[in-house]
């Protein structure tokens, strides 16, 4: 009887929690042979099989610490059971603790697979959760014979590939989920990026250049702290829980500003006179106005930067179709980032126009929401990668400890720098080789012994795979900021355009379109070129180049750069007839709109929006292929600081040449202001900017060159099978 009832899984998983309690001021051990487990004999009932320990409910691990010490001197050798468990008793515990929600909110699905015929009551199935543990066993025994196989073969790292062999996690049913998030979030974050200056402007009666610099402040300070979750999702937490952290920020933001619209006491009076001067909201109004802002800012940025990567996570690099799945993978991203665009210059702005702005941002609160629930629904099919530690430290470690040998030589081969394999000061996810650039860095992995003989610490003493994270990020750099401008561009395009078609007529076949809907005209052009690029372009690529990706990433880069000052020519053209039609009919100082189409300003974005779907697309997959294991979200996130240096060096932009061109752009009469001018000076300095890139891109030298290409050359036999799977 008393082997029976130790046989009962709530009895084992009770003894797991007393002992975990017991044990709660002993440390969680990081390996797992530091741990009790046995195998034919001991102080409980050997289970069918050994469970692996998981990296979920850690503290729960202290119940199968070994430690005699801490039961005094009078404890035997051998403590009890209420003392010590197996690590295969805990886990068991674990997957009790995991099924639980389960359990829960899916009866039905348990009376299915476990139940079959009866249907018990909700709380009646708590009594059943015994039956879901042998039945998950029985599924760990093949997992298990897996692992086996894996550690019999003579690989060390036995958990990476059984990943790999595990199909039920990561691949593309676990980025679909990744798809949906970004798409519900993008829709209200760029619904709210084109007509949010109408909004200032009507509602909280701020003025021409108040509205411009608060919407690009707005969109630059979104952009620029991704670079904090970028860290955050490298350092403290996985990339799921970025995600959903973050996005609950950006929910009570849109919440904030959603009960500022529909309450008429938190916004001034509506100005309908512009002839007479409009009520300025007051301080405490302009407060909540900007809380909500930076809220959905703050919340925002987080998503961006961890969402990426963790669809990028579902996919291995060194697996031949996951690397073509994962070239396609940025694509994609971009489709459902696209989607959601369209779904939010048109319909957000429709409710936004005809029903009311308390609508508009209630539905980007409902929508942000949504996306939550779903990353978190896709939560079991993730391959979700543990954070590295700080990248930021590990870089200030690399550099103080340059600055501290710089009268060292330079070794000339790399066997006399201090590297490490699985111990020692950091803990590296993967070792990088040396490279011949910034040199001088190098000093730091100079392994010097101090004079008592102890191994210096590691503000002392780096590896040389530290030392080379440093270089990829200075690498970096240049790319970064030759970036920049396409964005600044991007900034005045987006805000600039939607004032032109303010003057413009926007009826077509007798309805008539929110001038913040005009981008859905490039996005419509996104829509289906994407499709195309990845199923007929790409493919084609691939065959030419080998490379997986079709062409290199830099190289899409500077065609997106091209696009860009094409783009900003056109606009130039466009303006110059939009003024000329104002002068032709005599309406210059007229607020009716001009008899000239809004859509003649959709050549100007179609062309700009294929230039960002080529640069976006292109620093995505760069900095995530190029930077290292443990720092690919601060990488990624550079992308989005570029985006915010770009949009708030735009208002710098326009101050400047308003002073430098005796007030281009000083009007609130876009008529009688030089726009022209100003647009012609942008395809001027994009095409300068190109020069200035190619200077950057030419002298870049990629990560690993002589792995990528035997990577490619093994993948240029078997692209057209492989991409077919894909």
């Amino acid at each position: 009887m008393r082997r029976v009832q130790e046989s009962w899984p709530p009895y084992s998983c009770f003894k797991v929690i007393v002992a975990a309690i017991r044990n709660r001021h002993l440390p969680i051990p990081r390996k797992g042979d530091e741990l009790h487990e046995i195998y034919d004999k001991g102080t409980v009932v050997v289970p069918n099989e050994i469970i692996q320990r998981t990296s979920q409910f850690r503290f729960l691990d202290r119940a199968a610490v070994h430690d005699e010490p801490s039961w005094g001197a009078s404890a035997s050798s051998t403590p009890g059971r209420w003392r010590l468990c197996t690590v295969t008793q805990v886990e068991e515990t674990k997957i009790l603790l995991r099924m639980l929600p389960i359990g829960v909110c899916y009866s039905n699905l348990i009376d299915r697979q476990v139940l079959l015929a009866t249907k018990p009551p909700l709380l009646q199935q708590l009594f059943y959760l015994p039956s879901l543990l042998q039945l998950h066993r029985k599924e760990g025994r093949k997992e298990r014979s897996c692992v086996n196989e894996m550690e019999s073969s003579g690989d060390g790292d036995a958990k990476q590939l059984a990943m790999k062999l595990d199909k039920r996690v990561g691949g593309i049913k676990a980025a679909v989920f990744v798809y949906a998030t970004g798409g519900l979030e993008n829709m209200a974050f760029v619904a709210n990026a084109v007509s949010l200056v109408t909004y200032v402007m009507g509602y909280m009666n701020f003025g021409l250049t108040k509205s411009a610099n608060t919407v690009t402040s707005f969109m630059g300070t979104s952009f620029g702290l991704a670079l904090l979750g970028g860290v955050i999702a490298d350092t403290c937490f996985t990339k799921f829980t970025t995600c959903v952290l973050f996005g609950f920020l950006e929910v009570l933001g849109y919440a904030l500003l959603t009960v500022q619209a529909h309450l008429d006491q938190l916004r001034p009076t509506p100005c309908t006179d512009i002839s007479k001067p409009c009520e300025a909201a007051n301080s405490g109004q302009e407060a909540i106005l900007y809380t909500g802002l930076y809220l959905v800012a703050l919340g925002t940025s987080g998503v961006k930067a961890a969402l990426p990567l963790l669809g990028a996570d579902q996919f291995d690099g060194k697996d031949p179709k996951e690397a073509l799945q994962l070239s396609s993978y940025f694509n994609w991203y971009t489709f459902s980032q696209t989607c959601g665009s369209i779904t939010g210059v048109t319909f957000l702005v429709w409710i936004s126009s005809n029903i009311g702005w308390d609508w508009a941002f209630g539905v980007c609160t409902v929508a942000v929401l949504l996306a939550i629930v779903l990353v978190s629904i896709g939560k079991p099919f993730y391959r979700n990668n543990a954070p590295n530690g700080s990248p930021i430290i590990r870089i200030l470690q690399v550099l103080v400890a340059s600055i501290h040998k710089r009268s060292l030589p330079i070794p000339g081969k790399e066997d006399e720098l201090y590297e490490i394999n699985g111990k020692g000061t950091v803990v590296m996810p993967e070792v990088l080789q040396r490279t011949n650039q910034f040199r001088f860095l190098d000093r730091a992995a100079v392994h010097v012994t101090s004079r008592g003989g102890m191994n210096p610490g590691p503000w002392r003493l780096s590896t040389v795979t530290q030392v080379e994270e440093t270089k990829i990020l200075l690498r970096m750099l240049p790319i970064v900021l030759s970036t920049v401008f396409i964005n600044t561009c991007l900034a005045q395009l987006q805000t600039f355009s939607i004032q032109q078609s303010l003057t413009l007529d926007t009826r077509i076949f007798g309805f008539k379109i929110p001038a913040t809907s005009i981008p859905v005209i490039p996005l419509t052009f996104n829509l289906i070129f994407i499709p195309i690029y990845d199923r007929i372009l790409l493919p084609i690529a691939r065959r030419m180049t080998g490379v997986p990706t079709g062409i290199r990433h830099l190289q899409r880069i500077g065609v997106g750069l091209v696009l860009s000052t094409i783009s900003m020519a056109i606009s130039a053209v466009i303006e110059t007839r939009r003024k000329s039609v104002a002068f032709k009919h005599n309406m210059v100082d007229s607020t009716d709109p001009l008899p000239m189409s809004v859509f003649w300003l959709g050549f100007q974005h179609a062309v700009f929006g294929l230039s960002d779907m080529f640069t976006l697309v292109g620093l995505l997959h760069f900095y995530h292929a190029e930077s290292s294991a443990g720092m690919k979200g601060t990488s990624t996130a550079l992308l989005w600081f570029s985006l915010a240096v770009g949009y708030l060096t735009s208002s710098v932009v326009v101050e400047v040449v308003n002073k430098a061109s005796g007030g281009w752009l000083a009007s609130n009469n876009l008529n009688r202001d030089n726009l022209n001018y100003f647009y012609w000076l942008l395809s001027a300095l994009s095409t300068l900017n190109f020069l200035i890139y190619l200077v950057c891109a030419s002298w870049y030298k990629y990560k690993n060159v002589e792995e990528m290409k035997q990577e490619e050359n093994s993948l240029h036999g078997n692209a057209d099978k492989v991409s077919e799977a894909a």
